[in-house]
């Protein structure tokens, strides 16, 4: 691994070398990034992704023979992963369009065991017409609407109430006026579906359709920097849970092949306005099936259609999240807090029985609430920023037909984060 981000660097200083001595530009790179260093401390056992650092919500209440809550208690860790380096690339036209691209990384990795490691985060290329613009290779997931986004100091940025996603697409977006019109088909790849074998692309892989997204946006902004962007996305997907089924007939192990289905709707809009001295931000998202971007999601057996080949019908958990976030505009102090609220509403359709099995990402959670204001200090290229999160979850003991999470226990983690950068 180490020898592949030596070459990869290797290459990238070559490729700026060769932009730097034409004089025509015909092909460019520039580098961008940060040293971001966090210093966290939780008030009880969270879960999370990579040693704690991107927080998703509080660990539940764990009695042990004494009647104390075993995941409470303080959790510090200090960590730089998220430094981050980018080449933005520029080159000559192509088929009558302005060519551009980028690549980034950073030292995230796609799991505990690699961590510090470098990983891909965007790989793309771009074309760009008079009014239409196609982008292929890896970027957000459109329901991450990059015009309104938490901007919080938290790598979480707002996940779960905030989709979270980065996808392999083909994205074509046409502009007419201030509307733009986006259309997206994506893939799977660090973030995807979950079921019985754990988190998997393969699930939509193996349904043979690509992830579909339309969104319209809105965008005005004036002189006075006013600004207004809204949209508004639909999204759906299908995923294949498994191919076969094994049964045992005479005491032999008998396969049958299975064509099974989950179908996921996803409706999202935000609004955002910008005025000089401050910042307004909405968003509202109604979700089926959405473990692929980070949310409280899955799945559930709801019958069996076939006794003999055991071939089951499903139906998605969905969800219903809003957040909203305010924080002032000055280039030195910066002020503001994050707000965000997720509902868990069980099963679109009820199951035949409420022991069938469900599958997903914190599907046992009924309600989650999130508060962290910070404040931001900007000198020259160096940043210090300190948030206060706090996160609490309604966790349910039991479960009807439709999985909803009954006779609730609340757990509750405040999060101290204190970042440094330097921008680069």
């Amino acid at each position: 691994m180490n020898k592949l981000v030596v070459v990869f660097v290797a290459l990238i200083l070559s490729l700026a070398a060769f932009g730097q001595d034409n004089p025509e530009k015909l092909f460019g790179i520039k580098f961008k990034g940060y040293v971001k260093n966090d210093i966290f401390l939780d008030t009880r056992q969270t879960v999370s992704a990579r040693e704690g650092h991107f927080l998703l919500w509080p660990s539940p209440v764990v009695m042990d023979a004494n009647g104390n809550d075993i995941n409470e208690g303080l959790n510090l860790n200090m960590l730089a992963v998220q430094s981050r380096l980018s080449g933005v690339l520029s080159g000559p036209d192509a088929l009558g369009a302005k060519t551009s691209g980028l690549i980034e990384g950073d030292f995230f990795a796609q799991a505990n065991d690699n961590i510090n490691l470098f990983r891909l985060r965007h790989a793309f290329v771009k074309l760009n017409w008079k009014n239409t613009e196609l982008l292929t290779g890896q970027y957000w997931n459109p329901l991450f609407a990059t015009g309104c986004f938490p901007g919080t100091v938290s790598f979480n940025t707002g996940t779960p109430f905030q989709s979270f996603a980065r996808n392999p697409q083909i994205r074509v977006t046409q502009n007419i006026g201030n509307l733009k019109m986006v259309f997206a088909l994506l893939s799977q790849r660090d973030y995807s579906s979950r079921g019985a074998d754990g988190p998997s692309s393969n699930y939509l892989r193996n349904s043979g359709l690509p992830d579909l997204h339309f969104q319209i946006q809105y965008l005005m902004k004036n002189s006075n920097g006013f600004g207004i962007d809204a949209g508004a996305a639909i999204a759906y997907k299908e995923i294949c849970p498994r191919l076969s089924t094994v049964d045992t007939v005479d005491n032999v192990a008998v396969k049958y092949k299975v064509d099974e289905r989950v179908p996921g709707l996803t409706l999202m809009a935000y609004a955002k306005l910008s005025t000089k001295p401050v910042t307004v931000k909405l968003q509202g998202r109604y979700g089926q099936n959405i473990t692929d971007v980070l949310s409280v999601s899955g799945f559930a057996v709801k019958d069996i259609l076939d006794p003999v080949t055991g071939e089951q019908s499903y139906t998605p958990l969905h969800n219903i999240t809003v957040w909203g976030e305010l924080h002032t505009n000055g280039k030195k102090f910066q002020a503001g807090i994050f707000m965000g609220i997720l509902m868990n509403l069980g099963t679109v359709e009820p199951m035949s029985d409420a022991s069938n099995a469900v599958y997903g990402l914190g599907q046992t959670i009924s309600n989650l609430y999130r508060v962290s204001p910070r404040v931001i200090y900007n000198v020259g290229k160096f940043r210090l920023a300190f948030e206060l999160e706090t996160t609490i979850a309604d966790y349910g003991s039991n479960f009807d037909v439709n999985y909803i999470p009954k006779d609730l226990t609340r757990a509750t983690n405040i999060r101290g984060l204190l970042s440094t950068y330097y921008f680069f």
